[in-house]
């Protein structure tokens, strides 16, 4: 295992309100990069929170696990507030990032979401500065508002939190013209940056000397950004680094090959998957709600055959 990637216990107490910014904060300052994974439902959650010190809500994941569609600006703030809502519900102890995507509106929508959220427990949120119609980050055709217009978005969502820790992405498509942008974002009062879709390690080096601010890279199988280790992240100087769907690729990957050995055998497959006891012992449920035959205990992690 990487050691970069050793899990740590977030918080002992479950981190609502206020606490869940504050206590991320914290996080940061200690220097050690942060990797975080990307989910599409509570139950990627929990898989992924035994894992991970923190999990972020991603718009990708969630528009492709709830309604079959891509990341085209379909999601609304309901949406997203309800889904982190869930997360943190059966997470009361991890960091929760969340994907607020261009903040689904103007100034008093995307004020509203902030407020919204960080009421619910979020940790911190990732806004952008995409111009309608948005899209992910890394397919083609984006647009980015004028610089000052997305600043008086941005300056309203500060003013609309708490302590929630507020991180500034830039679509700009122009490395040069992300790196201005990230610059100015952080003199408006963001916490941490984000260039999407960066391509060269030097520009995250440039940012992170010119801002002196934490600075997150996203990791997209797949995406424009090259897969690059945690440890030349860390070396770059990059605070936190977001896996937004391993867990999406992985669940299309996994039902692919086992509904396609299914069809080709005529049985349920014996290897290479989990079995019903593996998956109700990681579900948010009262302790012994669910026991293995002959065990007398529920809430465990049974292995059988069928995990090989």
């Amino acid at each position: 295992m990487d050691p970069l990637f050793r899990f740590r216990q977030v918080s002992a107490s479950p981190l609502f309100g206020c606490a869940a910014g504050e206590i991320f904060r914290e996080r940061i300052r200690t220097g050690k990069i942060l990797p975080i994974c990307g989910i599409y439902d509570a139950f990627s959650a929990l898989v992924a929170a035994k894992r991970f010190e923190g999990v972020f809500c991603s718009g990708f994941g969630f528009a492709a696990s709830q309604y079959g569609l891509p990341d085209i600006g379909y999601v609304n703030w309901r949406d997203i507030h309800d889904f982190a809502a869930r997360v943190r519900h059966v997470l009361p102890n991890t960091h929760l990032l969340v994907d607020v995507d261009d903040g689904f509106g103007e100034e008093v929508i995307s004020a509203n979401t902030i407020s919204q959220l960080e009421a619910a427990g979020v940790s911190a949120v990732m806004i952008e500065d995409q111009k309608r119609p948005r899209r992910c980050g890394h397919f083609e055709g984006k647009q980015v508002l004028p610089c000052e217009q997305f600043a008086l978005k941005l300056k309203s969502a500060l003013a609309a939190r708490r302590s929630l820790f507020v991180i500034a992405r830039t679509d700009a498509t122009d490395m040069e013209d992300g790196v201005r942008r990230a610059i100015k974002y952080v003199e408006d009062g963001a916490d941490g940056i984000m260039v999407e879709a960066v391509h060269d390690l030097k520009f995250v080096r440039e940012v992170v000397s010119q801002t002196k601010a934490p600075v997150m890279v996203n990791q997209l199988h797949g995406g424009k950004s090259p897969n690059w280790s945690l440890q030349e992240m860390q070396d770059a100087g990059v605070s936190i680094v977001m896996y937004s769907t391993p867990c999406l690729f992985a669940a299309q990957y996994g039902m692919e090959k086992y509904l396609d050995q299914l069809i080709e055998t005529g049985v349920l497959p014996s290897e290479n998957t989990s079995g019903m006891y593996d998956c109700v012992g990681i579900l948010h449920s009262p302790p012994n709600y669910y026991a293995a035959p002959g065990t007398g205990a529920g809430g465990e992690n049974h292995k059988h055959k069928t995990s090989k």
